[in-house]
């Protein structure tokens, strides 16, 4: 079986770019999109801003005192939208073997390729025709796998490309930092640390045996990883595996009945979502965070799927009755709905702590 060929595109600070594309004004400037407010978070920063340390899912309040001059912008979604449809197009023309993962980047399987252009090839013409046709960049990550294409694609950014092939990979793993391997967040990084693991080399010397024993299922995925293997494939068709909001408030909470009357309105807006997505689930997730942004998760799997608010709100409100704010404010509540009933075995009530993947 031939090696396959996966390009990760990836776009430089994409809603940053759009904006100063087509604001002249904005170019060559620090900039950041997001809410301008004491509560507002950046969603994308450009590299003018970077360089001040700006980075996305920093409050723009920080984000203000690291770069003075930084020009904040607010967001225009449905454009970003448009942009994103027009980058795809370019993507179909090489292939139709597609998967997006976000607005800004996707992988692409060009294995049987199109006019007997390699993989590499076919990546220079999609960053040169986005370049032409959009007045925008991407970076492009090309491998035989795509945990190698992702990890690729970041490494010259911006506007840059860069390969990992087979023979090269066992080298590239070794010196690779552990944080840079996917699923490796903050906190598994530490626990990482702990066990004297650092880099792929030293990942590749643990044991698949005390992998899973610390990591679990994960720990398989870590040791494949080391040795450069991932046989996912690329899949054009992502199922939905769940649908939530959140709403980060001006002002912290701290009484109950405050809460109860935020939680009704975010309830709204997810029973909202889930109609316009067609979407179902057994589990219900509130995800509170505090005033020293701190966090923790309640969920509730049930026998029947959550639908409208007369079955989501109770639950909530249990979940809501199980946190103590009263000396510990509520700076952001989250609601999600996930694990559609095909997912799983709905039996009896489960209930208990979810902690957010790294």
């Amino acid at each position: 079986m031939p090696e396959r060929e996966i390009i990760h595109i990836d776009m430089d600070a994409f809603f940053a770019s759009i904006e100063q594309r087509d604001k002249p004004e904005l170019r060559g400037l620090p900039i950041a999109v997001g809410f301008d407010g004491p509560r507002g978070v950046v969603s994308t920063a450009s590299y003018e801003a970077r360089k001040y340390g700006v980075h996305s899912a920093m409050s723009i309040a920080k984000a203000k005192r690291l770069c003075p001059g930084l020009i904040i912008v607010p967001s225009d979604f449905r454009r970003y939208k448009e942009v994103s449809a027009k980058v795809h197009e370019i993507f179909s023309r090489y292939t139709d073997i597609i998967e997006p993962l976000s607005i800004d980047e996707a992988f692409l399987d060009v294995t049987d390729g199109r006019n007997d252009m390699s993989a590499v090839e076919i990546a220079e013409e999609i960053r040169a025709k986005i370049h032409e046709e959009l007045q925008l960049t991407a970076s492009a990550g090309v491998s035989y796998n795509k945990f190698l294409a992702k990890i690729a694609s970041d490494m010259n950014k911006p506007d840059g490309l860069y390969v990992i092939t087979p023979e090269q990979s066992h080298e590239f793993l070794s010196a690779l930092p552990i944080e840079k391997f996917w699923g490796v967040g903050p906190k598994t990084a530490m626990i990482m640390h702990k066990m004297g693991i650092f880099n792929g080399l030293q990942l590749r010397m643990c044991s698949l045996t005390h992998l899973t024993e610390v990591f679990g299922k994960m720990g398989k995925v870590y040791y494949d990883f080391s040795r450069g293997i991932d046989n996912r494939p690329v899949e054009p068709v992502r199922l939905r595996k769940s649908v939530g909001c959140e709403q980060t408030f001006l002002d912290d909470l701290n009484k109950k009945s405050a809460v109860i009357i935020e939680l009704y309105h975010i309830v709204t807006e997810l029973v909202e979502r889930l109609r316009k997505s067609n979407f179902r689930g057994c589990t219900v997730t509130l995800k509170i965070k505090f005033y020293d942004f701190s966090q923790i998760t309640r969920s509730i799997t049930q026998a029947k799927v959550f639908e409208g608010k007369e079955d989501i709100l109770p639950v909530v409100k249990r979940l809501m009755s199980q946190v103590d704010y009263s000396s510990k404010p509520i700076r952001l509540i989250g609601l999600a709905i996930s694990n559609p009933p095909e997912d799983i075995r709905c039996g009896e009530w489960i209930e208990g702590e979810l902690e957010f993947k790294d």
